[in-house]
């Protein structure tokens, strides 16, 4: 649970750490046990040896191999942090292995995803809410030649319409009340990725101004007058249709084929229904870990439930549903009582409506066939009820009133 880290100290003014103890005493502390807290309130152990820097007698720095280990409480607080340093250091968190699948379709995006990372093309990712659309753009960007530089994502809808441009492409101290030298996240993502979410939120003008930033590679800041070169990298996403989205005029026509010269269409989870036994096994996994319990998986009804289920909120839908029948559950095994109450609501109903709709289904489509066959021998014997009846294995009796009910007189 621990990583090593090898770290080079200076001018350190904390008289309790084992640091200036060394720095003090000249002599090497082995498997020092400290409690620590980070600026953010999370607690965690730290395991440190430090040896002394000594020239000319004198001591000139330190070296101090460190192992954090988080406790059960704390290790949510590793949540926000990737597996691997260097892409703790370009903001992200996810890689191509946190893209969890069984089903083909996201094998094949998967595949696709580590040739386009290999490219410098725009990408354009369509899909549903909770699909996995910066997980995606974060995967790529990972695999790319741009991991080491920033990744920095901006959901356009969720910024106000007059604060967008500025967010974008920065601003020059003077150019309006308030305004400050600052460089937008175009200039702050250099030689990295720029993921823009909810693409069609942009006003037109934006659009505009955005298209005309990627063709060029350059942009100026607002009330500013000096033209400024980036080197990044686009990578959009929207979760509605973006040809619907040009043909009602949301989303302009020629930044659509700028933004979308590679495009990946995320499925539904509902359309990777092999994928929710294979999410489940991965959370189960996961919640285990974080919040103290030992679940050893869900009651046969609960996995039904969850493949009846449409999840309109895809896989985010699915973790957050986890996560509550992990609050509820009062045994080893997650039941149908422990799951969300819309779920299972929506489970009741649909067997009801799947019981109505067999019952009738089965019962006409026998009497359809029946009546085909009955037709189709009706041909080959011109009619005659002796040889009918005996084609098909029945009485006459049973014939005449098999005739009547499908009105074949």
């Amino acid at each position: 649970m621990g990583k090593h880290i090898t770290s080079f100290y200076k001018n350190l003014t904390n008289e309790n750490s084992t640091i200036m103890r060394v720095i003090k005493s000249g002599k090497a502390e082995s498997n020092v046990r400290q409690q620590l807290v980070t600026k953010s309130g999370n607690h965690f152990e730290s395991i440190n040896s430090t040896y002394p820097i000594i020239d000319n007698h004198k001591v000139i720095g330190v070296i101090e191999f460190s192992k954090h280990i988080y406790s059960k409480e704390n290790i949510q607080s590793l949540d926000k942090m990737a597996s691997h340093k260097v892409y703790r250091k370009n903001n992200t968190i996810y890689t191509i292995e946190n893209i969890i699948t069984a089903n083909p379709n996201m094998r094949a995006i998967k595949n696709r995803i580590k040739k386009i990372a290999k490219t410098n093309s725009t990408v354009l990712i369509n899909g549903k809410t909770g699909t996995g659309k910066e997980v995606v753009a974060q995967s790529i960007h990972n695999l790319s030649d741009r991991y080491g530089s920033p990744f920095l994502s901006l959901n356009c809808g969720a910024i106000p319409p007059n604060l967008l441009e500025s967010t974008l492409f920065g601003t020059v101290r003077g150019s309006f009340t308030g305004s400050t030298d600052m460089p937008g996240l175009m200039e702050q993502a250099e030689g990295g990725t720029l993921f823009l979410d909810e693409i069609n939120s942009l006003d037109f003008y934006l659009q505009a101004k955005l298209l005309k930033a990627i063709e060029e590679k350059m942009i100026r800041r607002i009330g500013g007058n000096k033209n400024i070169y980036v080197d990044i990298r686009i990578i959009s996403a929207t979760n509605e249709d973006p040809e619907i989205l040009v043909s009602e005029k949301r989303l302009r026509e020629d930044l659509f084929y700028r933004l979308g010269v590679v495009q990946i269409d995320l499925p539904a989870l509902a359309e990777r229904e092999e994928d929710i036994e294979t999410l489940l096994e991965y959370y189960i996994h996961f919640y285990n870990n974080h919040m103290n319990m030992s679940i050893d998986g869900v009651k046969p009804e609960v996995l039904e439930c969850f493949k009846r289920y449409p999840w309109p909120g895809n896989i985010r839908e699915l973790k957050n549903a986890i996560e509550t029948a992990y609050i509820n559950a009062t045994s080893n095994q997650i039941s149908i009582e422990d799951i969300p109450k819309r779920i299972r609501k929506y489970n009741e109903v649909e067997i009801s409506n799947q019981k109505d709709t067999k019952e009738w289904t089965l019962k006409n489509a026998i009497e359809e066939f029946e009546k085909s066959i009955i037709i189709s021998e009706v041909k080959n014997t011109n009619g005659k009820l002796t040889e009918l009846a005996t084609r098909l294995g029945i009485s006459k009796q049973l014939l005449n009133y098999k005739l009547e009910k499908y009105n074949l007189r």
